[in-house]
């Protein structure tokens, strides 16, 4: 399993708010020049992270974005479930009908949810504010 690259992105850019975690308000210009990101694609994390309540975000002289909470409370979970939705790794670990013709009678659905779990619970398990420090 792979993230996509926005949800790396978003993982990176995360991070960088992080680093600026009590200081003035960033926006995605100065997000994007820190991390690399190309601008377009960090104004629509901006947007998408800000809709997810990840990021306040405020317009005006002196807004600006900043994180909603603490990033010891924000997990890659959270991050990659705002920009890509619920982690699932196959369709049909989703609520809903889906389009498999094996969905009737599959064996392994009932399965995946385990497969699923563990890998949010493993994504739930590291922080924003853990990948912010420097590693030994």
């Amino acid at each position: 399993m792979r993230l996509s690259s926005f949800a790396d992105y978003a993982v990176v850019l995360m991070s960088a708010a992080a680093r600026h975690c009590g200081a003035a308000k960033m926006n995605a210009t100065t997000l994007a020049a820190e991390t690399g990101i190309p601008l377009p694609t960090a104004q629509k994390l901006v947007g998408r992270l800000s809709s997810a309540g990840l990021l306040e975000s405020s317009r005006g002289t002196g807004g600006g974005v900043r994180l909603s909470r603490p990033p010891a409370t924000i997990t890659l979970a959270d991050v990659v479930e705002a920009v890509e939705g619920p982690i699932a790794m196959t369709a049909c670990a989703d609520t809903g009908t889906h389009d498999c013709t094996l969905e009737q009678d599959c064996r392994i659905r009932p399965h995946m949810n385990v497969a699923n779990e563990a890998i949010r619970a493993a994504l739930a398990g590291v922080t924003i504010a853990s990948l912010t420090r420097e590693m030994a």
